[in-house]
């Protein structure tokens, strides 16, 4: 509920309009006096033309700039400085004796250091199966499963 004896409210003092305000009404105005002015001009001066199409350009003289230029041969390329490779040669010697088997082998062969199977067909048909690392004959290729016993099955 309302107080019935409350005073009305105080009007307030009259101010001047803030400047964005005054904006408001001049630059709607400028805006269509302007495309007043531009549909104005766009029309009709003298009324003459009556064809709705408009009137084709009419031919120009143009201006052709043509540039000429001269191919001058590449200058040749310097001789690449010679190159200097500097290389160094070892020479590894590794001897290896063996020490015969005792026991092993053929015991046909008194060299046994000359000795050379392809297979182990060749090491069977020789009766010299199976070959341990070290002794004649034995091969890397012959060892199937590297455990220094070569043709075993």
């Amino acid at each position: 509920m309302t107080d019935p004896y409350t005073a009305p409210p105080v009007p307030q003092p009259i101010r001047p309009a803030p400047r964005w305000a005054r904006k408001r009404y001049v630059l709607p105005a400028l805006g269509l006096a302007f495309f007043l002015g531009v549909g104005a001009g766009a029309g009709d001066r003298d009324g003459t033309r009556t064809d709705p199409k408009p009137l084709a350009a009419k031919p120009r003289p143009t201006v052709t700039v043509t540039a000429t230029t001269t191919a001058t041969p590449p200058a040749q390329e310097p001789e690449p400085a010679p190159t200097v490779t500097a290389t160094k040669t070892v020479k590894v010697t590794r001897t290896i004796t063996a020490a015969p088997a005792v026991g092993g082998g053929s015991g046909d062969d008194d060299d046994g250091g000359d000795v050379f199977y392809a297979n182990c067909s060749e090491v069977r048909a020789a009766g010299a199966a199976p070959i341990r690392r070290g002794e004649p004959g034995y091969a890397s290729h012959l060892d199937r499963d590297n455990d220094g016993v070569a043709c075993d099955t």
